[in-house]
Parts: C-alpha cells; sequence; structure tokens
C-alpha cells in the first residue's frame, strides 16, 4: 500500500516538474534523467527552450547566465539552440569573469566562422585581449583560435602578434598565443610572415607546452610557405639538440607517459624536421645522428613510443639524402610493427612500406614472409594493404613465390578482391614470367578461381598469349579441354576454353587421349560436341557464351572433317535460327547458310592470323571533337564484309567500332586492304586482283574500287582504303621552295607532316636531367595556301617500347603567320629508333567539313639530338 502512494506522489511530482520552468541547470539535468521515453524527454526539452526563449524576451538578466548553461546543456543532447546566439553575445560583454567565460563558452558552441553573428564578437575579443586581467585575455585567445574567420583574423592579427611575445607566465605557459597564430595562418597564410620573429624565442623556451606550441606554429608556416622552411632551416642545430634531450632525458614526473618523455613533443619536432629536411641534403645529414639515437633509444611495447618510431621511420624516408644503413632500420622498425598485435599499428605499418617500398626494395623484401602472412588476418584493411604490398613486391626473381602465394589467397578471398587480384595477377605474370608455359599455367589458374572477375582485355590477352605461343598449342588446348570438363561455372574459363577448343580443335584431335593429373581424359569429336552442347544447356550460359559455343562448332566442322559431327554440329546452330537473342538468331542463320556454300566454307573458317600486342599508345588532342568519319563508323557498324573478313581472321577493310588507340597502332592501308580484296575475289570467282601500285611519298594512294561476289552474295558496298603518309627526316632551315613568295616562311625543324595548307615540324632536344628521354617541341605551321586553320587536332602513338607524354597545345587556331607549339616527352630506355605515327585533324576554309589524316614520321637522323 505505501509503495502504491509513493509511485502516485512521484508520479504528480513528475507532472508537476513538466508543467513548470527549471531554474537550476542541475533539475533540468535531474529531469531529463528521470524521463523514461525519448518522448518524455523531448516534451521536457521543448518546454524548457520554450520557458528560456520567454524569459530572453524579458531582459531578465539574473536569470541570463542559468537560461544560457542550461541552452548549452540542450544543445550539447542535439537538440536546436540556436536562439541563445545573442544572449552569448551579451554575457560576453559583463565585467564579471563567470559571465564572459560562459558566454565565450557559448560562443564556441553555437557560432562558426561562416555566420554573420561572429562579425559582433570582434569588439569584444579586441578589447578582451587587451585586458588586464589574464584569465580573460586567455578565454578571448582560446575563443579566436577554436572559430576566428578570416576577416576576425586580419583585424586582430596585431594584437595576437604581441600576445606571442608577453612576459606574462600564465600567457606563455597557456601558449593560446601561438595556437591562435596558427589559426590566423591557415585561414590567411599571408600573414605568417607577421610570426616568423616571434617562433625563434618560442622554442628556445623550457616549458614544453611552449614548445609544442612554438613547434606546431613552425610546421604550420612551413606548410603554407616555401620562404619559411627556408629560413626556418636555420634552426635545424636547436630542433636537434632538442630531440636528443628529449631521448635522453631522465625520469621526469611532469612529462613522463608510461615512461617516454614528452612524446607529444616529439612527434612535433619529428614532423618539423621532415618537413625541413624536404629536398634539402645539407639538412639530411644533419639529421641523421639523431634519427639513429631516437630509433635505437625508443621502446617500441608502449603505444606512445610506437607513435615516435613512426615519425622517426617517416623522416627518414623522407630525407633522400639517408644513409642506407638508416633506411634498413627504418624499414625493420616497420617490420616489428607487423609482428605487433594491435591492428592499427600494422595498418599504419603497411601504409608506410607501400609508400617506401619504391625507395628501398631489397630492405622491404625482407618482410615478405610477415606480409604475406597478413594476407590471413581477420581484419579486411589489413588484407587489404598487405595485398597492395604483396603485388609491389612481385619481381623477376619471386615471381613464382609470390604468385603461388596470392593464388592460395585468390582461392579463399572475399567476392570484393577477386577483380582487382585477378588483373594484377595476370599483369604480374605477363610482366614477370619466366617462360610462356608458366604464364599460361597461372592465367588458367586464375580462370579456374576466378573466371567470373575477369576482366575483358585480361582474357583477351590470355588468348593472345595461346595464339602466338606456336610451340604449345596442344598443351594449352588439352588443359583448356581437361578445365572445362571438370568446371564450367566461370565465365572466363568458359570463353577462352571454347575459343582455344573451336581454334585448335584439329591439334586436339591429333593428340588423342591424355593423362592429366594421373586421369585419362578422352579426346573425340563426340567428346568435344558433348562438352559444347553441355555448356549450351548448362545453368550459366549467357548470349556471350552462346556466342562462342556457336562460333567454335561452326569452326570444329572445319577442323574436324568429319561428316557426322558437321551434321551434328549443323543441327546444334539450327536450333538457335529462332532465338529471342537478335544476334544469336543472326549467327545461328549465317552459319547454316554457310554450310550451302562447301567451296568456300573451309577457307572461310580458316584459322585466324596470330593478333598482334597494341602498341603503346598516349594520346592527345589539340582540337576535342571527334572526326565525322569515326562517328559515322560507330553509328553504322561494321558492313557485312567486314564481318565476313573478321570471321576468316584476314582483317576489316575499315574499323566499325575500333577505339583511338586502336587506330592508331593499326591504321587502314592500301596493302592490306588489298590483300583482303584479293582474297575475297579470289573466293568468289570475281575480278583479277589490283596490281600494285608504287609508293609516293608526296601523294596519298587510293586504290581502285574491286568488284567480286560479294556484291551479289551479301550486298556489300566496295571497299575503299588510303595509304598514310609517310615523311623521312629531313632538316629545314629555309622557307621551302615549294611556297609561294608571298606566303610566311616555315620555321626550322623536322617536316613530319605538310598537307592542306598545315605543317608539322618536330623540334628534338635530349633532355638534361634524363638522357633516355627526348623533349620534341611540336611546331603547327600554316603556309597560307588554305587561310586560317581552325581546330586543329594531333594524335600521336609510339612502338611498344616506348612511352609517350603530351602537354597541352598552346592554342587549337593557327593563323597564317601564327605558330602553335607543344611539347612531347617519349621515354626511350631502350634506346630504339624513335617513330611516330599521327593523326591530324583540322578544318580550313578549303575544307569547313574537317580534314582527318593519318601520317606516319620514321624518325630523326642519326645526331639530330
Amino acid at each position: 500500500m505505501e509503495q502504491r502512494v509513493r509511485q502516485n506522489i512521484d508520479n504528480i511530482s513528475r507532472q508537476i516538474l513538466k508543467n513548470l520552468p527549471f531554474y537550476r541547470l542541475k533539475d533540468l539535468i535531474k529531469a531529463i534523467r528521470a524521463c523514461k521515453t525519448a518522448a518524455e524527454e523531448r516534451a521536457v526539452i521543448q518546454k524548457e527552450s520554450a520557458s528560456i526563449r520567454t524569459s530572453f524576451k524579458e531582459e531578465n538578466n539574473d536569470a541570463r547566465h542559468s537560461n544560457v548553461s542550461k541552452l548549452l546543456y540542450i544543445h550539447m543532447l542535439g537538440y536546436p539552440a540556436h536562439f541563445g546566439q545573442m544572449e552569448c553575445l551579451k554575457l560576453v560583454a559583463s565585467p564579471k569573469f563567470t559571465d564572459k567565460r560562459l558566454g565565450y563558452l557559448g560562443i564556441m558552441l553555437l557560432l562558426d566562422e561562416n555566420q554573420e553573428v561572429l562579425t559582433l564578437v570582434t569588439n569584444s575579443l579586441k578589447n578582451d585581449l587587451s585586458h588586464p586581467n589574464m584569465y580573460i585575455v586567455g578565454l578571448a585567445l582560446c575563443t579566436m583560435g577554436n572559430i576566428s574567420s578570416p576577416e576576425m583574423a586580419r583585424d586582430l592579427c596585431n594584437e595576437v602578434e604581441s600576445l606571442m611575445g608577453s612576459t606574462n607566465t600564465y600567457i606563455r605557459k597557456k601558449a593560446s598565443a601561438a595556437l591562435c597564430a596558427v589559426r590566423i595562418i591557415r585561414r590567411v597564410p599571408d600573414l605568417a610572415e607577421n610570426f616568423a620573429s616571434k617562433c625563434k624565442s618560442l622554442i628556445n623556451d623550457r616549458n614544453h607546452g611552449v614548445l609544442i606550441a612554438g613547434v606546431t606554429l613552425m610546421y604550420e608556416m612551413c606548410c603554407v610557405s616555401e620562404d619559411s622552411r627556408i629560413a626556418f632551416r636555420r634552426v635545424v642545430p636547436v630542433l636537434v639538440r632538442l630531440q636528443k634531450n628529449l631521448v635522453t632525458a631522465g625520469f621526469s614526473p611532469e612529462h613522463d607517459v608510461t615512461g617516454v618523455t614528452d612524446p607529444f613533443l616529439q612527434v612535433k619536432v619529428l614532423q618539423l624536421l621532415c618537413k625541413l629536411a624536404h629536398d634539402d641534403a645539407e639538412t639530411c645529414e644533419q639529421l641523421n645522428d639523431a634519427l639513429a639515437q631516437v630509433a635505437t633509444n625508443t621502446e617500441s611495447t608502449k603505444n606512445v613510443g610506437n607513435a615516435i618510431l613512426y615519425e622517426t621511420v617517416v623522416t627518414i624516408m623522407e630525407c633522400q639524402a639517408s644513409d642506407q644503413g638508416l633506411r634498413v632500420m627504418a624499414v625493420n622498425i616497420l617490420g616489428k610493427f607487423l609482428s605487433n598485435r594491435d591492428n592499427n599499428i600494422r595498418y599504419v605499418a603497411l601504409e608506410t612500406l607501400l609508400k617506401t617500398v619504391n625507395i628501398d626494395t631489397a630492405a622491404v623484401q625482407r618482410h615478405r614472409n610477415i606480409i604475406l602472412d597478413c594476407l590471413r588476418d581477420g581484419d579486411i584493411s589489413i588484407r587489404r594493404r598487405a595485398l597492395e604490398l604483396s603485388f609491389a613486391l612481385i619481381n623477376e626473381s619471386n615471381v613464382r613465390v609470390l604468385t603461388r602465394e596470392l593464388l592460395a589467397f585468390l582461392e579463399v578471398a572475399d567476392n570484393e578482391f577477386k577483380q582487382n587480384m585477378t588483373t594484377k595477377l595476370c599483369l604480374a605474370a605477363d610482366r614477370f614470367a619466366p617462360n610462356k608455359r608458366w604464364h599460361i599455367d597461372t592465367v588458367l589458374r586464375v580462370l579456374k578461381l576466378a573466371g567470373n572477375y575477369i576482366r575483358e582485355e585480361i582474357l583477351a590477352g590470355f588468348i593472345r598469349l595461346v595464339a602466338q605461343s606456336s610451340d604449345l598449342h596442344q598443351y594449352a588446348v588439352q588443359k583448356l579441354y581437361t578445365a572445362l570438363k571438370n568446371d564450367i561455372s566461370q565465365e572466363a574459363l568458359v570463353l577462352a576454353g571454347v575459343w582455344v577448343i573451336g581454334e585448335f580443335g584439329d591439334v586436339l584431335l591429333e593428340a588423342g587421349n591424355f593423362e592429366d593429373d594421373e586421369k585419362l581424359v578422352e579426346v573425340s569429336p563426340a567428346n568435344v560436341l558433348s562438352l559444347i552442347r553441355s555448356i549450351l544447356s548448362g545453368p550459366y550460359v549467357n548470349q556471350i557464351s552462346r556466342e562462342y559455343c556457336l562460333t567454335a562448332l561452326m569452326k570444329l566442322t572445319s577442323r574436324f572433317n568429319d561428316t557426322v559431327t558437321t551434321s551434328e554440329a549443323k543441327a546444334l546452330i539450327g536450333e538457335y535460327s529462332g532465338s529471342l537473342e537478335v544476334e544469336i538468331q543472326q549467327r545461328a542463320a549465317e552459319y547454316t547458310n554457310l554450310f550451302n556454300f562447301d567451296n568456300i566454307r573451309p577457307a572461310v573458317l580458316e584459322r585466324m592470323p596470330v593478333p598482334e600486342g597494341r602498341v603503346g599508345a598516349v594520346e592527345s588532342t589539340v582540337g576535342a571533337a571527334a572526326s565525322p568519319a569515326s562517328e559515322r563508323r560507330s553509328r553504322t557498324g561494321p558492313t557485312d564484309e567486314d564481318l565476313l573478313l573478321d570471321l576468316m581472321g584476314v582483317g576489316t577493310a575499315a574499323g566499325g567500332s575500333s577505339s583511338t588507340a586502336d587506330i592508331l597502332s593499326s591504321p587502314p592501308s592500301a596493302k592490306s586492304t588489298s590483300n583482303n580484296l584479293d582474297l575475297l575475289a579470289d573466293i568468289f570467282g570475281g575480278s583479277n586482283p589490283v596490281p600494285p601500285q608504287p609508293q609516293d611519298e608526296s601523294a596519298i594512294m587510293t586504290p581502285k574500287p574491286v568488284s567480286n561476289g560479294l556484291d551479289s552474295l551479301f550486298d556489300a558496298p566496295k571497299s575503299t582504303s588510303s595509304t598514310p603518309r609517310l615523311f623521312s627526316p629531313q632538316k629545314v632551315s629555309s622557307p621551302l621552295e615549294d611556297l609561294d613568295a608571298s606566303t610566311t616562311p616555315a620555321p626550322s625543324g623536322h617536316i613530319a607532316y605538310h598537307d592542306g595548307g598545315l605543317m608539322i615540324l618536330f623540334r628534338p632536344s635530349r633532355d638534361a636531367q634524363n638522357p633516355n628521354i627526348v623533349n620534341i617541341e611540336i611546331v603547327f605551321h600554316n603556309d597560307g595556301s588554305c587561310g586560317e586553320l581552325r581546330d586543329v587536332g594531333l594524335q600521336v602513338a609510339v612502338p611498344k617500347s616506348q612511352r609517350l607524354q603530351m602537354l597541352p597545345a598552346s592554342g587549337t587556331t593557327v593563323a597564317v603567320g601564327v605558330e602553335q607549339k607543344q611539347i612531347m616527352r617519349v621515354a626511350n630506355p631502350s634506346n630504339t629508333p624513335l617513330k611516330f605515327r599521327l593523326r591530324i585533324t583540322y578544318k580550313s576554309s578549303a575544307n569547313p567539313q574537317g580534314v582527318e589524316k593519318v601520317a606516319e614520321f620514321g624518325g630523326f637522323a642519326a645526331g639530330a639530338y
């Protein structure tokens, strides 16, 4: 009974308290804690906020201090309290210290530098910065250091500068002026020079708080001003002596943190030394002894010691002139971090090793086993960093070991890792493979483990590798055949296997039965067809794999030369003549129709020519628009003649959907086009081939159109092509003889292109810093024959052994008498002859629709640069 009465009294009291304002912050906190639900808490805060608003309107000065304190507590709980900003300003203007303290606290919590109300605080801060009470000065400095805007920083910079030299012990120990200067520099970097003279006195102070503030200020000034960084290098001996004293200092109760003397100051000093030592060999030499002393005398068993060692490692790696032994010591420290149980320390070690692996690869290689162990860590962030570092460590000597470990990790890796891993594994195998057989085995293993995450270019590279390895055709087709019999769930494996089996099915059949992992694998036309049929009817088939399978079936009819196989393949292809997928239906119909031409079917289904690797090209465009011809080709797609030529493996007459890089790497030529047309004419009994024509470097060759049986069979348009103009290197030192006397003389250089009023000249020179780099100045010159040239664009490709960098051109319009220039840098470490393939686009009054030309430049004569 008594308990029930008490509960009723508590409920009544709670209801009364909810309806009455709270006069003290303690009562408000008690009422909020008594709320049982979030709704009750919101109701209490809403009523109290309304009461506080009413009190503010009544200008109740006695309750202002209490109301603002309650309002700040409400703000800390996440509820709106912006209506109390002006009351905070009134408290700041009060002469009482307690009111000022609460007012400045409210300003720091309720205001930021982007609010206009902040401009009203500037005058109060200016008065309080010159106040005789040092505690009020400290409040003003603290507030300004937290919320200062650029305008406030400019207005109060002089006051802060004068306070930095204050003799008051409290202000110097509090170091508020120096930290406030940091805020000013971050907001207005131009004011950094005002504090440069004060920094030296700060770092000579004995108080550690002043030292930390001074070092922080110097570091911030070095970040925003290169001149400050150069000027502060004079104080490096002072900083080195300070760091040594901190390392060798005995026990100091005031500054000791778990056995380490002031680790916060040590970290700040190391960060500043790292910034000062950047690109300065003399400073690096001064730091070597100090860094070695810190690295050897700091314990790594405590977290504070690890923080100091980490900053030491970063500073050592930043010093390019550091001793080799010092860098090895730094890498060993990171190796110890990898053995730490704390995941944060291990992550930091992996991240730092990833940044330093290019500086000292041999030292990082010593910790390869520990790095590989991190691949099995439970933390996904550590696994990701360890994976990136493992790929960075791969070279010719360890490619077998690291690849084996990475393949083992790929088998158990999360799906989000697999696409990146497959790409990097295949690229590493392509770059460092000891032989082609190992290369094929490695990529095949990747296809088996993560075939659904293989990128298209990686799959194309593997197919190209198999096609180019003529001595391994039998080995590759047998391995892929066995892999498909065991697993057809990996898409890339299915595509690669079906392509290789369709291309080299005769090699598979000639080899007959074989053993794989001590198991006999039977090979016969029926088994091969059964495998493809199982893929087509399997649960993992999609449109792309159906297309590959139909093409492979068609090719196998000419590889096996078996009537039964041909009839079964024809029946299987015919099943897809009514497919709902248009591409599948079209292929099935075309292949079925091709069975009616037994006299040409073997030639049409001949083995594809060995694909060539792409030429490494880096493109740069002077103009932004694409050529109309390329847009027209991308819209219309390949013609029937192109498709048939592609099926036969003899190339296409015109690129249907080639990218710019593909076109630059293999432009259409008259020779290749005529060969394609000759072959088609011979197959279909057309006209005689086009007789060869002599090349003329001064004109573009255009072969005559050829009429053949394609016109009647596929109703395809006739193909024409042109040969790019090839200029031999020649030096020009005077106006060209074929130009009119009234035109502007051409500048000196090597002619790379000259036609339609545009002349492009190359001026080569050897790079002073790296002899393997050739700097070429490209000059776009208008000879005046076609008027002003607009939208001039240039794309350049180089051989695979070279690398190209193009800088932006000075302009895209070349008027008569005006030159436009562009810089091209070619890295040629193998010193092979320089060759360039150019694509030029421009518009002129004679050709307003635009001109698009492809040309080749045969390089420079000996001694040209």
